[in-house]
């Protein structure tokens, strides 16, 4: 199986979720049904259905993100020497042609936020840029047509 590429700051918060969740949510999802077992009859008790489906969700959660740290694979973007050159983790400094500023980060998939200015791998937009050189100009195609940009900077941080 492949490995999935992730940074260093996604990997330390997909353990920094599985600490609390087996520390914090687990043990009170297991006192909540231990509450609700207390009131008596099982089939007519909506907050044991209830705590039954938060233990669902927090072992199927468990589950996800010791399956993703397992096939992770971590980068750390201040070890990157690309020499300007876009890559996974790298921050990238885009000027749209004609149009505004943006700064990028190229993440992981599950650490993708792009209000936060970290985009996936995968997007039209990383795909575009990866390999791509500081003063490149690359066309990407979005649901609003062809964008161009231009590579103004390239930083791993």
């Amino acid at each position: 199986m492949a490995k999935t590429p992730i940074t260093k700051r996604g990997a330390e918060l997909l353990r920094a979720e599985l600490q609390r969740l087996k520390t914090v949510e687990r043990p009170n999802v297991i006192t909540a049904i231990a509450e609700a077992r207390a009131h008596g009859d099982l089939s007519e008790n909506a907050e044991y259905d209830a705590a039954r489906e938060r233990q669902a969700f927090v072992e199927g959660r468990l589950a996800e993100i010791e399956a993703k740290l397992g096939n992770a694979q971590i980068i750390d973007p201040k070890l990157l020497d690309a020499e300007g050159r876009c890559v996974f983790g790298a921050t990238v400094d885009l000027e749209e042609v004609g149009g505004e500023a943006v700064t990028y980060q190229i993440v992981g998939e599950d650490e993708a936020e792009i209000k936060e200015g970290r985009i996936s791998i995968s997007s039209p937009i990383a795909r575009a840029l990866i390999g791509k050189d500081a003063g490149d100009v690359v066309e990407v195609r979005t649901p609003g047509g062809v964008k161009r940009y231009e590579i103004i900077d390239v930083r791993y941080v």
